[in-house]
């Protein structure tokens, strides 16, 4: 497949920013728990040990991020490069469409999933590996050696029995502020390879994908690509897994710093992503949610943001605050039920808007901040973490009343009569000093250690939190199906998998307030 027609600036693309996550943990009245565990750095098989039934069929596809190998991209390759990777998770959603609509082909011929589907879209990655490689010794650069090892994907099935319950755990053990979430409920949530979904299975494909239902893909969910009821857990069910607080030293910034910035109720929308993908239409394959700088899309730029105008109250804060789109599958569609990144690519059912986001700046239980630089971008949490593993993984789910208890990584919360379900968020506190961005998104920001120092030459910043509430329709599992599923929107072959939740920040910032909030941090103060 050649390159994809998409328009670019003529100016530097904004740079991209998909960093590793920490844990926000949130409490009743917005009480947040330990912000300071380090996201894992090493890539350990996050499903380790994967048991696959007999038989099962290949449900989705699984391909190395290779963005995240290209540490060191001159920056006049960035924008080249960037679009290539956008390129390579188009192969992928296309890939996956073609392994969703020929399940029939599939049963009649062992070998067509490999010799069909992932043979072909391994060619394909081969001539992008190759302009990357390109792109990056024309600028200068070099190119890791070992890319072509990256072009094979697998095919993988939906649900595996989990031997690190609730993923997460491994790595450098830092990321102490629940790694066990969703785990706990072992062997109760192996519906696994035959939870069709109770819409998923009497609906089938969505978008003219025929053949998607339940029955056939074992994937569940309206468009039959997720969730199934095996990512769904009764939060009662649940122990508590919520760590104490770091402890605060005498130079802690013990201040926080609240923005009003809206619930996006006025349905500012789209499926581009300027940090990963900037230049790039539909980048990101899924619906965002947008607060906070009301002029965001893939063709942003820095000066585009000083003239975005702000849902924010504080008419100094510029920033960009947005975060994929919870939708419930009760079988209504939304407005983009026939658009990219919505019903095309199984991201279908009633879009929720969030009864509260909660915005707030914390300080350091360790040390006094600096001032966010302008332009820093960061994402949290990773879109792909179901395919990819836990590394970079920051997704936490519960509901109210419980989020000093219990946070679920894997798994999406069934709440008790009268409780909403919440999504938390803390991003990363430690900065370079030096960078807004870097090569491959994440080094130039960093998660504190367990006890909130920054580590290597870091140094701590505010560090963002968020916290998203939701009236979500009670699911209702039986028999191995769920009913009134709810899932946050994602690539198509991530299956709609709560682990895959993510947020996205751009800090934009006029009148001195950047340097507010760290004084607002710094004395104390709660501002």
């Amino acid at each position: 497949m050649g390159r994809n027609t998409r328009k670019r600036r003529t100016s530097p693309a904004a740079k991209a920013i998909a960093a590793a996550a920490a844990l926000a943990l949130g409490g009743g009245g917005l009480v947040w728990a330990n912000f300071y565990a380090s996201a894992h750095e090493s890539h350990n098989d996050a499903w380790g040990n994967r048991t696959k039934a007999a038989g099962a069929q290949v449900a989705t596809i699984s391909c190395p991020d290779v963005g995240q190998k290209l540490t060191s991209v001159p920056g006049q390759a960035r924008t080249e490069v960037d679009g290539e990777l956008a390129n390579l998770d188009r192969q992928i959603t296309e890939a996956y469409q073609r392994l969703a609509t020929t399940r029939d082909a599939q049963t009649r011929d062992a070998s067509f999933v490999q010799n069909s589907i992932l043979g072909p879209l391994k060619d394909r990655r081969k001539v992008i590996f190759d302009r990357i490689r390109l792109e990056i010794n024309r600028a200068g650069g070099t190119a890791p050696g070992n890319l072509d090892d990256l072009t094979a994907c697998t095919g993988s099935p939906a649900d595996q029995n989990r031997t690190n319950n609730g993923g997460g755990q491994g790595g450098d053990g830092q990321n102490t502020g629940g790694q066990n979430t969703g785990g706990q409920n072992g062997g109760q949530n192996n519906g696994g390879q035959n939870n069709g979904g109770m819409n998923g299975g009497q609906q089938g494909g969505q978008g003219g994908q025929g053949g998607q239902g339940g029955q056939q893909q074992n994937n569940g969910g309206q468009a039959g690509n997720g969730p199934s009821a095996a990512d769904f857990v009764d939060i009662t069910k649940v122990q508590p897994n919520v760590p104490a607080k770091p402890r605060r030293m005498r130079n802690a910034s013990t201040g926080t710093f609240t923005t009003r910035c809206g619930t996006n109720a006025n349905g500012n929308h789209n499926t581009d992503n300027v940090i990963v993908a900037p230049g790039v239409t539909n980048g990101a394959h899924h619906l965002h949610d947008y607060v906070g700088n009301q002029k965001i899309d893939a063709f942003s730029s820095n000066d585009t943001f000083l003239q975005g105008g702000t849902s924010c109250q504080n008419k100094n804060d510029l920033s960009a605050y947005y975060w994929p789109v919870v939708r419930v599958q009760d079988g209504t569609q939304d407005f983009d039920q026939n658009a990219d990144g919505g019903g095309k690519e199984g991201n279908v059912g009633r879009i929720l808007v969030a009864k509260q986001a909660q915005i707030k700046y914390v300080g350091n239980p360790t040390s006094k901040v600096v001032a966010m630089p302008q332009f820093l971008r960061v994402i949290t949490g990773d879109a792909k973490a179901f395919t990819n593993g836990t590394a970079n993984a920051n997704a936490h789910w519960s509901c109210t009343g419980f989020e000093n208890k219990v946070q679920l990584t894997d798994k999406y919360p069934i709440c008790p009569n009268g409780s909403d379900v919440v999504r938390t968020f803390a991003f990363q506190s430690c900065w370079d000093g030096q960078n807004t961005d870097s090569a491959n998104h994440r080094t130039h920001v960093a998660f504190a250690d367990a006890s909130g120092r920054c580590q290597n030459g870091f140094r701590a910043i505010p560090q963002l939190t968020m916290r998203l509430v939701y009236s979500v329709p009670r699911p209702v599992v039986q028999n191995g199906q769920v009913k009134n599923a709810y899932a946050v929107d994602g690539f198509p072959e991530q299956l709609h998998k709560a682990i895959t939740d993510h947020d996205d920040f751009i800090a934009v910032t006029k009148g001195g307030l950047a340097n507010k909030i760290a004084s607002c941090l710094n004395s104390g103060r709660m501002c």
